[in-house]
């Protein structure tokens, strides 16, 4: 799937691939440990304990979970695991080092896709020093998926894809069999891959045109390069339906978008950005960066990066979730414009010493990854051990228990024989209207009457809500547990 294509003297200058060299790599383990800072020193990610009940299900019960069997509020209700096979990954990488497998695990993924990063800001550049600084703004940008998630398996797919692309943008050449063979691994990791079909229908359409427009130009695919990429955006398309859920995989980020509106509107991942946070004023830098570059740069831009550009920034103003694929959007095409800085000279290199610095900028990351006991003490802080313990030791196997949102998860993987109210699988929630319920009962809204409706026996919630407050002020229900994370409430005359 491959042939010649006429585009500017400036971009065939940067066909030809760089080499590796000590420097290079020393740039590499500098941005390891930038990215390794934002990592943190935490797994207290809501969502990855169902992930890793549904993974343990799939392995000891051989089936995929086709409908909800841990809450007492929509069980039974169908439901679609797109996101099986990164919680595979997750559940080999806890039993093979529990809490810090799960920080191995999801820190190496972070740090892979930011060096990915960098490799491909050099490799649309040729310039290494044009590459760096482009890469630093991605890790701050992407910060907003870093955890135990598995989204970081959709953005490496995504990585994965603009390699191609940018190759084929590049040269004209590129293997294209092996992005359906990308996107079939994607479908089955997470439901973000509706990005990358934008993204490469946008590389498709930029290639349609021809002309040049001030600093804007355009070059058109030739028919056996077109041909090659209809070809395997059908193929792409195609493969998506590989998967244990069949068109239901396929059509449900559609179904995020037009039907779970509350899950949109109310998820902190899916606000617009906010300028007036740290994430915000990076994204302006960023907007300010491209604006100057766009005025003061002579390499004109191609159709195709001035697309991609509004595109990773729509995405990225409009949902929070949406600033890591805008970074390795954005990241190359910064990276095209600083190629005016000087180029690395390898005569003037000394290899030790980038090798000393490498081997010592390592041994750092090493030193300072957190055990299981640094792991444990932080959930310790933030989820609520000591009232599941207490449930599971006062509550019957009749009795129901409210939870607070962010606490479904780690019950469910906790404390299986406690069924849940609610849990971060919105999707399912919203369709029965148990997350308005919910989202009323946060708000204070008639939130009593709302609880009331679901007869709970007891009520697991974080010490410092609203919600604590008013249940400690109400004669409907008393404290029966507290510690500094959690209290749980009980019915008067309740069994305890």
């Amino acid at each position: 799937m491959s042939s010649a294509v006429s585009v500017p003297p400036d971009v065939v200058r940067r066909t030809v691939a760089p080499v590796w060299c000590p420097f290079h790599v020393t740039i590499a383990a500098l941005i390891v440990v930038f990215t390794y800072f934002f990592c943190g020193h935490s797994v207290a990610d809501p969502d990855i304990w169902w992930h890793l009940k549904d993974a343990q299900i799939l392995v000891q019960q051989h089936h995929w979970l086709r409908a909800d069997q841990f809450s007492y509020t929509v069980k039974g209700t169908p439901w679609v695991n797109s996101e099986w096979l990164a919680e595979l990954a997750y559940y080999g990488a806890w039993c093979a080092g529990g809490l810090k497998g799960l920080f191995l695990l999801y820190s190496i993924v972070a740090e892979a896709i930011m060096v990915g990063t960098l490799v491909l800001c050099w490799r649309a550049s040729g310039n290494i020093k044009a590459a760096f600084l482009p890469s630093v703004i991605a890790v701050m940008m992407s910060v907003v998926n870093f955890g135990p998630r598995t989204i970081l398996f959709g953005w490496a797919c995504f990585l994965g894809m603009m390699f191609v692309l940018w190759k084929m943008m590049n040269s004209g050449r590129a293997p294209l069999w092996t992005l359906p063979l990308i996107f079939l691994a994607w479908v089955n990791l997470h439901g973000s891959w509706l990005i990358g079909l934008i993204v490469f229908a946008i590389v498709i359409v930029g290639g349609l045109f021809e002309g040049t427009w001030e600093k804007v130009y355009a070059r058109k695919w030739t028919p056996a390069q077109l041909r090659h990429l209809l070809t395997a955006f059908a193929a792409t398309i195609a493969i998506l339906f590989v998967n244990p859920y069949g068109y239901r995989v396929v059509f449900y980020p559609f179904d995020l978008a037009y039907r779970q509106k509350l899950n949109v509107a109310h998820v902190e991942e899916w606000m617009s950005i906010d300028f007036h946070e740290t994430r915000g004023k990076i994204v302006f830098g960023v907007l300010l960066m491209i604006v100057l570059l766009a005025l003061a740069a002579r390499r004109k831009w191609s159709v195709t990066e001035v697309a991609l550009i509004c595109f990773g920034l729509y995405i990225s103003l409009t949902y929070v979730r949406f600033l890591f694929p805008a970074a390795i959007l954005i990241a190359p095409i910064l990276s095209r414009q600083l190629d005016f800085m000087p180029q690395y000279q390898q005569e003037i290199d000394r290899s030790w010493l980038n090798a000393a610095l490498t081997i010592a900028l390592m041994v750092f990351v090493v030193r300072h990854t957190p055990g299981t006991k640094m792991l444990r003490e932080d959930l310790a802080k933030k989820m609520p051990d000591g009232g599941i313990h207490y449930l599971l030791n006062h509550a019957r196997s009749s009795d129901r228990v409210y939870n607070h949102y962010f606490y479904g998860g780690y019950l469910i993987w906790n404390a299986p024989s406690i069924p849940t109210a609610i849990d971060s699988r919105t999707d399912i929630f919203e369709y029965k209207g148990v997350f308005k319920d919910y989202l009323d009962v946060i708000k204070l809204k008639d939130s009593l009457n709302v609880l009331d409706r679901y007869h709970p026996d007891y009520i697991l919630f974080p010490k410092e809500d609203p919600v604590t407050y008013m249940l400690r002020q109400s004669s409907r229900w008393h404290l029966v547990y507290e510690d500094g994370v959690s209290c749980v409430f009980a019915r008067p005359g309740a069994h305890s």
